[in-house]
């Protein structure tokens, strides 16, 4: 099935929520990115799904003819009566008097006589709805709970949930948001800026259960027309998302019903588990799109789509999608697993059709419950990019910070970033603080915090290796790497660990320093001292990727140690492929071409800590080496616009790699090279020598035109910043790059 079909598809399915009550005070909106208000009365509005009748366990619902809408709670929790919202009821939900919930549906299921607006059959209509049950998803709210203490390093730097546009901390008093108001039709359409409310809980118990929550109402309609949907039974990082909802929907239906965004799976949590209760998603969605459908490939359907996790200190979202399974087991006796035919009748229990589902019982110990999927042969066989992800690296330094690395070859030699390594040649985050003011707990862990995770990685413990001596170097190289590696500054006095995750648990491995580049690239070599068996070193593409074609990049992106994550899956393209004159060492691999890649720009996300991960073509090799992204003047990152280190200005690394044995190899890439310096300190290209002026050209015009270019002030400035290039690279002074673009801080 294409994309195309996909959409229409889901189309069925998708509906728009709307719900409408008095609100006097104005103080239903709090911590929603958009609404309306009108003469005392607030509206709000989120996504649903529309589940066909072969999904419900309900006898009571299919015999009143009760279409079931799943949506998220925290739609209508601001409207509900206070004797639940202060959870002293245990009955039914009510909602206050006055308020009342209508579901947007497309026309071609909402030709009833109950549809609000008339029968046209041109366009979607409202049918009442009502609320039948709020239900609390365990699994899903302890897996998000122990995700987001495992990666918050303080009460300031840690996370939240919700948009960017919504003011995420609650209050007791009234949220005081700047508004931008337009009027329409008597009607003020409002979306608030982002302005944080003092107080509030950050509690992440708290923070899990109201994420995750979901409401579940009735709607009366003929589902006759309803298609049957499959759930899907596999979810990997990397496989095709389609979402659908609408964004701002109760601003205009008309213009926001029902949108898509397309991406693809960017995590699972709890990692390695068959009964996955999480899902990060790789796309980009808007307010008002929770609570909207997820289908896979083939239009299986995935999950519910929730609210974002937001780091606070960086500003990155992370789309979270429920897994339709861990909703079915909250509320076992409304809903199923798996589609059933509609002949088929399962019993419930009436007495408890109104009360919210609770199908988990945590351990004793509060550890939460998972299951190792072991591979074998009855998996089919893995996708170029699930390949690849092998040979990605988790590295901690002193640990106190984490960056990604990437597996060169079945030696443990490891390719990573030098700004971790020395940040401040880069002008990036040290150990204690940053040059620009940011403390390293903004994104890193602290020593304290991390010794009492070091040995146990998530929900598995890490494996320990016996001593093995390394097959590397004769004693001759040896002795020459070492001495080369004892002119760094550190000179070995970092603790440096490296989890490889090719193993079923994890292994965690000692690392020492053997490279570290003193000319203009950001990279640096780590050798593993004890190697496993079986590594899966990656695969290396040295041609220069067309515009447009496919890229992912893989890497431990915002969630280090402690989190117990694999590495993320992003995917976008290649957007720009910078080029400039091929060094010496480059010209054989280049032939004729004079010019070679220096820097790649791509639109999948990068996120801090991603640094030192690998891009991926679609054939599962390694192109590129992520380095940098850029943030705003606040110091909001900007995932989709990051930078990447051709693999083909870094083939004297790939060719030491082979045997290891010739260090010259690498003293190459330490030469000045001021072509590759200008492209990643952002300047312009180095002008090239003046061309001797044409003889039949009268003087006079000569001299006319190097007045104007004397003259012009662009010229100028270029000029300037040329010679403050020129002066800040001259051999042993260390130049600092522009604070406007960094790196992911590791």
């Amino acid at each position: 099935m294409g994309l195309p079909e996909t959409v229409d598809f889901a189309s069925n399915f998708a509906v728009l929520v709307r719900i409408q009550g008095p609100d006097p005070k104005g103080l239903k909106m709090r911590k929603h990115a958009f609404h309306q208000y009108n003469s005392g009365d607030t509206t709000l509005s989120a996504s649903g799904l529309l589940l066909p009748d072969t999904l419900y366990a309900a006898e009571l619902a299919k015999s009143q003819g009760l279409g079931l809408v799943v949506t998220v709670a925290s739609v209508v929790e601001p409207f509900l009566s206070s004797k639940h919202r202060e959870g002293i009821s245990q009955g039914p939900p009510e909602l206050i008097p006055g308020a009342h919930v209508d579901v947007m549906v497309e026309e071609k299921l909402g030709l009833r006589k109950d549809a609000v607006g008339g029968l046209d059959k041109g366009a979607p209509c409202w049918l009442s709805a009502q609320l039948i049950r709020l239900v609390d998803v365990p699994v899903s709210s302890l897996a998000l709970q122990s995700l987001v203490e495992a990666s918050s390093g303080s009460m300031d730097h840690g996370w939240e949930v919700g948009w960017s546009l919504a003011s995420h901390e609650s209050g007791s008093q009234p949220f005081m948001d700047d508004v931008q108001t337009q009027t329409e039709n008597g009607n003020a359409s409002t979306v608030e800026s982002h302005r944080h409310a003092r107080g509030g809980s950050s509690n992440p118990s708290i923070m899990g259960r109201s994420t995750t929550r979901v409401a579940i109402l009735g709607v009366f309609l003929n589902l006759k027309d309803l298609p049957n949907f499959k759930i899907s039974s596999s979810r990997k990082r990397g496989d095709f998302l389609l979402a659908m909802g609408s964004p701002f929907g109760v601003l205009s239906p008309v213009h926001f019903f029902n949108s898509l965004s397309v991406g693809s799976i960017a995590n699972c949590y709890p990692p390695r588990s068959s009964d996955i209760s999480l899902l990060m998603a790789d796309f980009r969605c808007l307010p008002g799109m929770e609570g909207g459908p997820v289908f896979g490939e083939n239009s299986d359907f995935i999950g519910i789509l929730i609210r974002p996790l937001r780091q606070k200190s960086t500003g990155a979202e992370i789309q979270l999608v429920i897994p339709w399974e861990a909703i079915a087991t909250a509320c076992s006796d409304l809903l199923l697993k798996e589609p059933q035919n509609a002949e088929k009748g399962i019993h419930i229990n009436k007495e408890n059709l109104n009360a919210v589902g609770n199908a988990y019982s945590p351990k004793s110990d509060g550890s939460f419950p998972y299951k190792y999927e072991h591979h074998n042969s009855h998996r089919p066989s893995p996708l170029p990019v699930e390949k690849a992800m092998a040979s990605i690296c988790l590295i901690t330094i002193d640990e106190a910070v984490w960056a990604s690395g990437v597996l060169l070859n079945n030696q443990g030699l490891i390719l990573t970033n030098a700004h971790l390594l020395e940040p401040w040649r880069f002008g990036k985050t040290t150990a204690n603080g940053t040059e620009d003011g940011t403390k390293s707990e903004d994104l890193f862990l602290t020593p304290k915090e991390f010794s009492r995770y070091s040995e146990v990685d998530g929900y598995g413990k890490s494996q320990r290796l016996q001593p093995k001596t390394p097959n590397i170097v004769d004693s001759s190289v040896a002795d020459e790497r070492k001495g080369y590696k004892l002119s760094l500054s550190y000179k070995g006095h970092r603790n440096i660990r490296v989890r490889l995750d090719h193993a079923d648990p994890w292994i965690w491995c000692d690392a020492e320093v053997v490279y570290v580049c003193k000319g203009p690239l950001d990279v640096a070599l780590l050798q593993l001292e004890h190697v496993p068996d079986q590594l899966c070193p990656t695969k290396v593409d040295f041609k220069t990727p067309p515009l447009g074609s496919k890229a992912y990049i893989i890497g431990h992106g915002l969630f280090g140690p402690r989190c117990g994550s694999s590495p993320s899956v992003c995917s976008g393209v290649v957007s720009k492929v910078v080029k400039t004159k091929a060094p010496p060492y480059c010209q054989s691999l280049q032939g004729r071409n004079s010019h070679i890649p220096a820097m790649l720009e791509t639109t999948a996300a990068v996120h801090p800590g991603g640094s030192g991960g690998a891009v991926i073509n679609s054939e599962g090799h390694m192109i590129g080496l992520v380095t940098s992204n850029a943030r705003h003047g606040g110091g909001t990152v900007i995932p989709y616009l990051n930078f990447s280190i051709p693999c083909a200005v870094l083939a004297p690394i790939f060719d030491f790699a082979k045997d290891m044995r010739d260090i010259s190899l690498l003293q190459n890439l330490d030469q000045p090279n001021e072509h590759l310096s200008s492209v990643w300190a952002l300047m312009p290209p180095l002008p090239s020598k003046p061309a001797p002026p044409l003889p039949t050209l009268p003087e006079s015009i000569l001299q006319d035109n190097e007045k104007q270019v004397k003259g012009s002030r662009f010229a100028k400035f270029i000029a300037e910043r040329d010679k403050l290039f020129r002066g800040s690279t001259q051999p042993g002074k260390a130049g600092r790059i522009s604070n406007v673009i960094f790196s992911s801080k590791l």
